[in-house]
């Protein structure tokens, strides 16, 4: 995650709503803060003081950056809630600030933790901030990597969804390949052809060039390294395809040749049912692999975003699992579903 913090909107929202990494930066940080309506709140001077930069630099970024601080937990307390807040102050030590000048202002800006470490990721001015980065980097990555066991490589593995689309996929790709051998002429490369020209229509990527972004080694599937959205749009459609080859060789009864399938292919893809769900599914790829796997989709770079809280759970959190567990736990469930089948 080699990302400079500084320039970046997307990536300091990735730290900012990864819960397990914050609560290991702010153990981190050990900021001393004013316990305020059960939270613990900063002020500018305190936040100044521990950037080592000025009060009146402080003020500008919250000039130059004011909705995105105030969107992260700085709020500016007027009225009744300040002088709640002054009450505490006129009892508290608080080394780095001004008490008596603070007592007569009538309102006052306060961070939360999470709007200083905002604040810290855009200041460029002096060394603290700068080493607070890199500490911020540092921890993002280690816990991702405590959660994933050290590799990153098979993270959508740990989402509860993974396992069903897994399953569900190996029997549709079992007809797709079957219809590939039954209903289209030529010899094997037909196989990667086909899986290459579906990739590329969900995510611009063929297989090889996917493995490489992904850092993939041979013995890897490239399947298995999929997310179960984008493992959901492949099957449906493989299944689509499969479907549409059975008919029209039937049609024809005969084989067909590679420019039909072309044409039939070209035919399913071109349907409109399929734009969400690629637009879904090239976002969550892009987005998840950026964070997560430190991965550049270059071809869907457009599809970019910062993560929700949401998947920061999912895939690191208390319920995110690894395979083998998710498994064991679906085993009773998989053999309902093999009996039904």
């Amino acid at each position: 995650m080699g990302r400079n913090l500084t320039d970046s909107h997307l990536d300091r929202s990735n730290v900012l709503n990864n819960a397990m990494a914050m609560r290991e930066i702010e153990k981190a940080v050990g900021l001393r803060g004013i316990l305020f309506q059960g939270r613990y709140v900063f002020l500018k001077e305190q936040v100044a003081s521990f950037l080592e930069i000025a009060p009146r630099t402080v003020e500008r970024y919250l000039e130059n950056h004011n909705e995105e601080l105030v969107r992260n937990g700085y709020v500016v307390l007027r009225g009744e809630i300040l002088q709640s807040l002054k009450k505490i102050l006129s009892q508290t030590d608080v080394p780095e600030i001004d008490v008596g000048n603070i007592l007569r202002s009538p309102q006052l800006g306060v961070f939360d933790f999470r709007a200083f470490l905002n604040l810290a990721m855009l200041v460029v001015e002096g060394s603290r901030a700068r080493l607070m980065r890199q500490m911020i980097l540092d921890i993002v990555i280690d816990t991702i990597n405590l959660r994933c066991g050290g590799s990153t490589k098979y993270i959508n593995q740990r989402d509860e969804d993974f396992i069903f689309s897994l399953y569900q996929d190996e029997d549709y790709h079992r007809q797709f390949t079957d219809a590939l051998r039954d209903f289209v002429s030529g010899g094997n490369f037909k196989y990667a052809n086909y899986t290459n020209k579906i990739y590329l229509a969900i995510f611009r990527e063929r297989n090889q060039e996917y493995r490489k972004i992904l850092r993939l080694a041979q013995k890897d599937r490239t399947r298995h390294t999929f997310y179960s959205e984008v493992l959901d749009l492949i099957t449906a459609f493989e299944s689509g395809l499969a479907s549409e080859l059975e008919k029209r060789s039937e049609a024809l009864e005969r084989k067909l040749e590679p420019w039909e399938v072309d044409s039939v292919f070209d035919e399913l893809a071109a349907l409109p049912l399929w734009k969400p769900l690629i637009e879904k599914a090239r976002m969550k790829m892009a987005s998840r692999d950026l964070a997560f796997r430190d991965a550049l989709h270059e071809n869907i770079s457009e599809y970019i975003r910062a993560l929700p809280v949401e998947d920061f759970e999912r895939f690191l959190g208390e319920k995110s699992k690894e395979l083998a567990e998710r498994i064991e736990d679906a085993q009773d469930v998989l053999k309902r579903l093999r009996d039904r089948g």
